[in-house]
């Protein structure tokens, strides 16, 4: 731990009064009208948008998680997560104009729109709770973890004393200021998160050499760093089968459409559908959708996959950190807390600067995702089958109280969870199966609400049952046994997939064959409902044949620039034939970005 200077402080608490201020600007607006409030009274441009779909994406448990995987996996173990391009370009081409169409209040309302009668009720209103609470509680936990193993690599807090701090300064602004003050707000934090993940990386690089002269050409020279650098896991002599097809071949292949996860669903949903819906038109959804994959998937990851392979040089093992820390929060030591204990070493000023970057990052996030989850609670939930007279006053006055319940149930959920990687684990394992009905499920009339019921039921218990049965049925081994014995971890299936792998594949299997049946053992939808929401959404004026086009130039034009990005800063490093490869991929991804820009015109 570092002592803060006086002026590190001035810098954070001078942050902080600045992202009140902007909560309490658009207090005035955000009680209005519910609309108002969740919506932004659907008047928001796409470039503001953008930026506050990304920025709610730039978690400070996103850094952790980042730092965990490259420990862990290296750079090429990121494709967990770059895989998911693939959903945000759907969603941009395909889907971002049909949720707009849909005018809706929240994606739940989809639920009555497309399908009828209790079923459809049911379903919204289940939903409601079980993503506006449940879900929700455990993606904020996640990122609350993280903001728990800041505290203490920097401040040296208790977990208790970071959840009081962090979640108070969050909870005054959100709730003041709505879906209106967590964009603009978004748009600031945003600036500040960049600047500051920027800084850390110059400053990490410089901490691989003696008396801080480190550079690029001594971070990359360093043997645990080579190991790691990677982009694409290697298949051959020097490489893994296993690893090859875990890391790779499952999240292009399988992950992107077969599982849900929040800010990549397929067909779009959650707070990206809130943000398309706040969208002044059609045009403006989609441009904030397209805007928001280059940012998060081009711009943003090289400033955190540095740091994370500084990492290994500066921190090589974690047991130092764990002795240096607070009893309580030992056991929080793992992979992922190397991030906040490079950044606890950043010089006076500086690191006022980066740790207010974090702080921008939780804030954004977590103000998200209460302004989220409450707009399911209050308006799929309350206002639909509690009080369905409930003003807009009143809406607004309830949807503030359940974001205050939401803080309090996130700070025990992340009391809970012990690193980043497990929670975003667990999220995948509880989402797959599913994803491939919510792309269907605009243009294929077959699927009703039982298909969503039955898909989101199996998915849960087969991820309950990973979790807790799966040692018993000698699938894995017994957690404490030294010999591995589980039938998942023996013989050819041990070379093909690790064994989180196996749990997400036969977790899409089950869900998928499941929720499929069910499709065609229960009724079909009635002809006037479907012949009601195709003649809102439009689904026929879809051009499938352009927008996969576009969807394949704009993943091109992402994944290149992403990797040309990458082999540039491998060129300074002194890497051999970098500097070409970085040229020929930079090419490619301006020419993909012209051939998608005149395919969008046109």
């Amino acid at each position: 731990m570092k002592a803060l200077s006086g002026l590190d402080i001035g810098i954070i608490i001078g942050f902080l009064a600045s992202v009140i201020v902007i909560g309490a600007w658009a207090a005035k607006r955000a009680s209005k009208s519910a609309e108002d409030f969740f919506l932004s009274g659907r008047s928001m441009p796409w470039w503001l948008l953008g930026v506050s779909m990304v920025a709610c994406t730039f978690s400070c448990d996103t850094p952790n998680l980042v730092t965990d995987i490259v420990r862990t996996n290296g750079v090429a173990g990121n494709w967990v997560w770059w895989a998911y391009l693939l959903t945000g370009m759907m969603t941009v081409f395909i889907y971002a104009k049909l949720w707009r169409r849909s005018a809706l209040n929240t994606d739940l309302g989809f639920y009555e729109l497309r399908y009828s009668g209790r079923p459809a009720a049911f379903l919204r209103g289940f939903r409601a709770v079980y993503l506006g609470l449940f879900f929700n509680v455990i993606i904020m936990g996640t990122v609350s973890l993280a903001a728990i193993k800041i505290g203490a690599a920097i401040f040296g807090l208790t977990p208790v004393a970071t959840l009081a701090i962090a979640l108070t300064a969050v909870g005054v602004y959100a709730t003041l200021g709505g879906l209106t003050g967590s964009i603009w707000a978004d748009f600031y934090q945003y600036t500040v998160a960049m600047v500051g993940a920027v800084a850390a990386a110059y400053f990490a690089v410089k901490m691989c050499g003696a008396d801080g002269s480190g550079s690029l050409a001594v971070l990359f020279s360093n043997s645990a760093v080579k190991a790691k650098m990677a982009m694409i896991p290697s298949a051959g002599a020097n490489g893994s089968l296993s690893l090859f097809m875990t890391l790779l071949v499952l999240p292009i292949a399988v992950q992107w459409w077969a599982t849900w996860y929040p800010g990549a669903e397929p067909g779009g949903g959650g707070y990206i559908a809130q943000r398309m819906l706040s969208a002044k038109d059609e045009r403006n959804a989609v441009g904030a959708t397209l805007l928001f994959n280059f940012l998060h998937y081009a711009l943003r990851p090289w400033p955190w996959l540095i740091v994370a392979l500084a990492s290994l040089v500066v921190i090589p093992n974690m047991d130092a950190l764990q002795a240096s820390l607070p009893a309580d929060c030992a056991r929080f030591v793992k992979e992922d807390m190397a991030y906040p204990a490079m950044i606890a070493k950043l010089p006076s000023g500086w690191l006022g600067i980066v740790v207010a970057s974090l702080v921008a990052a939780y804030m954004s996030t977590i103000a998200t995702q209460i302004n989220w989850g409450s707009s399911y609670l209050v308006q799929d939930f309350y206002a639909r089958f509690l009080k369905k007279d409930a003003s807009p006053k009143n809406q607004v006055l309830v949807g503030r109280l359940i974001m205050v319940v939401l803080l309090f149930c996130t700070a025990g959920m992340a009391l809970v969870l012990e690193n980043a990687k497990g929670g975003f684990d667990l999220m995948l394992q509880i989402g797959a199966g599913t994803g491939l009905l919510y792309v269907l499920r605009w243009f294929w009339s077959r699927i009703n609400a039982w298909s969503e019921i039955s898909a989101m039921v199996i998915s849960f218990i087969v991820a309950c049952f990973f979790a807790f049965g799966a040692q018993h049925c000698g699938l894995i081994t017994p957690e404490g046994s030294k010999e591995v014995t589980g039938w998942l971890e023996t013989g050819w299936r041990a070379n093909l997939f690790d064994l989180g792998a196996w749990k997400l594949l036969l977790g899409v299997l089950v869900t998928t064959v499941g929720w499929i049946l069910v499709t065609f053992l229960t009724p079909r939808e009635k002809e006037e409902v479907l012949a009601a929401f195709n003649a809102k959404i439009h689904t026929e004026k879809t051009n499938f044949p352009v927008a996969i086009l576009c969807m394949v130039f704009g993943c091109l034009a992402v994944w290149t620039c992403l990797f040309g990005c990458g082999y540039l800063i491998y060129g300074i490093g002194g890497v051999s034939n970098a500097y070409a490869l970085a040229g020929g991929l930079l090419a490619v991804s301006a020419a993909a970005t012209v051939a998608l820009m005149k395919l969008v015109r046109n």
